[in-house]
């Protein structure tokens, strides 16, 4: 481990390093050899293969090898109540068999148990003894569970609901007529869907959203009453945007927050892993869901699935994404290119909605060719609610630094929608700089920053540094196992789903560099942190770049990995270029 290595002295940090105190710093070798150090056999990797960007073929590595049914309690046996399901049921019902069998409990309390009065796993919870009898029976604090409070999670899709998906049967008619109206505003224009010329037709396509909107007063009447200026918005996160990280930046005081990015045609297909997406806690009072897609018809039926079917305070339209799956079905960033499309899109979301629309975009697709100050004056007089625009270019992904400047120029043609900024954001000076100092945006949405330092939030509500220790840090991480649990669960599937997004998070929290042992605040997301130690092992140890570093960060507050455990982080970190 890192911690063993001795500090050099007199040694000082190159161009796009970190500025940390000499006395922490370790030779340069061990930070190259541990930048590039895996969690799997060297052999498995490509020899060309790229150091940076995505772990494109990361996914079969990292799944949990799959258990046979034989192996596993049937659901209702293990709460003690009578399968439901007979003779066509494939898991175990015998109880002795499968606890003689099953792996060691993970400790002594169990989670769920303790929140809620009740464990829904049963004898399958890694905690089960927590709250089971010698005879197997399950154990009830009616108490507790009266005073639980229902509903902590909403926006639960039924496996009917999805079902009504999956076969077509969900009727989606405002979306239909306004693609009807829309359809016969062109033609009565002349109009082709390819033209430059937009100003008439689009004069006629607002025309009809206002008969639209007029014709739902619950659409008026929900619409426009949240003040977004001034609030801190965490930005939706893919994978590491999970609803218990969420819940973490909720604790540490974010005001805003989304669901991970929802593919559109997924939800009307009724895929449950999308459906899951849009799930939101209690305590996430503004809360959105993103949707991407590159069609107006379905991305319009998403968000008025949305709308009709969850407790959403508004939908935001992903324009920014930069990744090739996107990009390459002309969605995200690549909407950007088709501003006739982007137009049709966020009408027909207007239309079929009783929320917000909200809407999120770059620069736009190449570096030195901006469009995003030509799409906000539209965003604005089309109805959008806030728009968020990130200071960089698709092809700039997550590198070189954000053009802030470039984003109060498109601040001051917004007219009367809020515009936030986005990129480079750590430290509250540097959030209150573009607030207040330079006056850039009327918000801001912070992503990686947050990723990094989830407290970030805080620091930027009291304007000041928080040198977190390595104890309370921990003690985060903990608190993130534990919703991870509440939400995943405490079953064996559950922890591996707990851990594995720990681990994905992980590979953003060992960027932190402690305040304490900076020559220079604050940290810049974009300094690279030279190897170093921490003030203690804990320290140095939450620190390190090392996926095997990061497991036993893990096994500390979930017990052992299985004996066949690998894991690939999902980012490579290549925003240091």
């Amino acid at each position: 481990m890192a911690a063993e290595t001795q500090a050099t002295e007199g040694q000082t940090t190159s161009k796009g390093e970190a500025p940390i105190k000499p006395e922490y710093i370790i030779q340069r070798e061990v930070n190259k050899a541990a930048a590039t150090e895996a969690a799997l056999p060297a052999e498995e990797e490509s020899k060309g293969e790229k150091k940076s960007g995505q772990n494109k073929k990361r996914a079969a590595k990292n799944k949990p090898k799959p258990r046979q049914n034989a192996e596993r309690l049937c659901r209702s046996v293990a709460i003690g109540e009578e399968c439901t399901i007979g003779a066509a049921c494939k898991s175990s019902h015998d109880v002795a068999a499968f606890m003689e069998k099953k792996e060691p409990d993970l400790g002594s309390q169990c989670p769920i148990f303790d929140e809620f009065g009740k464990c829904v796993f049963g004898l399958r919870c890694r905690y089960a003894m927590a709250h089971t009898t010698a005879e197997f029976t399950q154990v009830v604090d009616n108490e507790k569970v009266q005073k639980t409070q229902p509903n902590q999670v909403l926006n639960q899709m039924s496996r009917d609901m999805q079902i009504r998906l999956r076969k077509h049967q969900e009727k989606f008619p405002r979306t239909q007529e306004f693609d009807v109206q829309w359809q016969a505003s062109m033609k009565d224009n002349g109009a082709q869907a390819g033209s430059a010329n937009t100003e008439e037709s689009a004069r006629d396509a607002q025309d009809d959203t206002v008969k639209t909107e007029q014709a739902s007063k619950r659409q008026r009447k929900a619409r426009g009453r949240i003040d977004y200026r001034g609030k801190t918005y965490l930005a939706p996160l893919t994978t590491v945007g999970n609803l218990p990280f969420r819940r973490v930046c909720k604790e540490f005081g974010v005001n805003i927050t989304c669901s991970e990015m929802a593919i559109a045609g997924n939800i009307i297909q009724g895929q449950g892993s999308e459906l899951a997406l849009l799930k939101r806690h209690a305590s996430e009072d503004i809360f959105g869901v993103q949707l991407a897609g590159n069609r107006a018809d379905i991305v319009g039926k998403a968000a008025e699935f949305v709308s009709n079917n969850c407790d959403v305070d508004f939908i935001d339209l992903n324009m920014g994404c930069p990744i090739d799956m996107a990009f390459n079905n002309g969605g995200g960033s690549a909407l950007l290119a088709h501003p006739r499309k982007i137009e049709r899109i966020v009408r027909t979301m207007l239309a079929a909605t009783d929320c917000d629309i909200t809407v999120k975009f770059r620069t736009g697709i190449s570096r030195d060719v901006n469009v995003a100050h030509k799409l906000v004056p539209q965003f604005a007089s089309w109805g959008t609610a806030l728009g968020t625009l990130h200071g960089r270019s698709r092809q700039q992904r997550y590198t070189k630094v954000a053009d802030w400047d470039y984003i109060g120029e498109c601040q001051n043609v917004a007219e009367t929608m809020p515009l936030f900024g986005g990129g480079d954001v750590m430290s509250w000076e540097d959030y209150w700089g573009h607030m207040e100092t330079q006056k850039q945006c009327d918000g801001i949405m912070i992503g990686r920053g947050a990723l990094i330092k989830p407290w970030l939030f805080r620091e930027i509500e009291e304007r000041r540094v928080w040198d977190i220790s390595a104890s309370e840090r921990l003690d985060m991480l903990r608190q993130f196992t534990r919703f991870g649990m509440e939400h995943w669960g405490t079953d064996t599937q559950g922890i591996a789903n707990v851990r594995r997004y720990l681990l994905e998070w992980q590979s953003f929290l060992h960027r932190y560099i402690p305040a304490g042992i900076l020559e220079v605040l604050p940290q810049k997301i974009n300094e690279r942190p030279p190897a170093f130690v921490g003030r203690n092992d804990l320290e140095t140890l939450l620190s390190s770049p090392l996926a095997s570093d990061w497991v036993k960060i893990s096994e500390m507050l979930l017990g052992p990995v299985p004996d066949d455990f690998t894991f690939v982080p999902k980012h490579k970190s290549n925003s240091y270029e």
